[in-house]
């Protein structure tokens, strides 16, 4: 099911409006295994998923294991539907940055896709929108496609704030972007107080947050990339709660965590 929207522009040189046309947003939805599996049990799960999905066509699949098992999960994915993406990196080329990874390593490793600005990141690791600023624009140097996170703590829900927190985000975390950058990213809204705790922010809540974004993005870039950017919900997304989510016209994806660890249960995910 991948969500289509009308795209008009202005023709520059003849000063004309050009046909208004259809886009098409493919879903995507991508697995963020984050501090689990060894190599061993990394490519066993994606030869699992790998069986389960090769019938998917219509929707972009992602898996993101730990930076140990990036090749051999490229090389266990050769032929498969899947994409392969990382759950973080640093900005700079190289240098004396110990336990830091760099965008051409990962590229290196075969990922297509890079998971930025984490809630977890921010929490224990010091990540701030400056932070996600450097690291998606080198991601973006390097060929690499950003999956930038953003989301609200459950007390700024609670105070009213989350439009102000996850604009901010938006705007400070994409500052300085291109109109032709922003469109090759993905936007993940993670609420916080959703992510691995069992809630979830119902369909309503989560569609209103998204289309938020996106008229933040079109106030950014412009109305035609808006609507072409995809946007992921995140947050305790399962296999009975993931077909109302994506049946929202803001919703594009999921940014899965805990529910892509088993290859039976995101499998089901993937075809919502």
């Amino acid at each position: 099911m991948s969500k289509k929207f009308p795209a008009a522009g202005m023709n520059p040189a003849a000063g004309q409006k050009i046909k208004e046309v259809e886009l098409v947003r493919k879903p995507i939805i991508a697995g963020n295994w984050k501090m689990h599996k060894t190599i061993a049990e990394a490519v066993a799960l994606v030869e699992d998923l790998s069986k389960l999905t090769q019938d998917v066509q219509n929707t972009e699949v992602v898996v993101c294991p730990t930076f140990t098992a990036l090749y051999a999960v490229k090389e266990a994915l050769k032929g498969s539907v899947i994409q392969l993406g990382a759950q973080d990196m640093f900005w700079e080329k190289q240098g004396a940055f110990t336990g830091e990874i760099a965008p051409a390593m990962l590229k290196d490793a075969g990922c297509r896709y890079v998971i930025i600005g984490h809630s977890e990141r921010r929490q224990y690791f010091g990540e701030t929108d400056a932070t996600v600023n450097k690291k998606l624009k080198a991601a973006l140097d390097n060929g690499l496609t950003p999956i930038v996170c953003v989301g609200e703590m459950l007390a700024e829900r609670e105070a009213g704030s989350t439009e102000t927190v996850v604009g901010t985000q938006v705007k400070n975390g994409l500052a300085g972007l291109t109109p032709e950058q922003a469109a090759s990213l993905v936007i993940a809204y993670e609420p916080v107080w959703a992510i691995g705790t069992g809630k979830t922010a119902s369909s309503d809540d989560a569609n209103a947050v998204c289309a938020f974004i996106r008229r933040t993005l079109a106030a950014m870039f412009g109305q035609s990339v808006a609507d072409s950017i995809r946007i992921q919900y995140g947050g305790s997304v399962k296999p009975d709660n993931v077909a109302e989510l994506m049946a929202k016209s803001d919703i594009d994806g999921a940014l899965v965590g805990g529910a892509s660890l088993d290859a039976a249960g995101f499998s089901k995910i993937v075809k919502f």
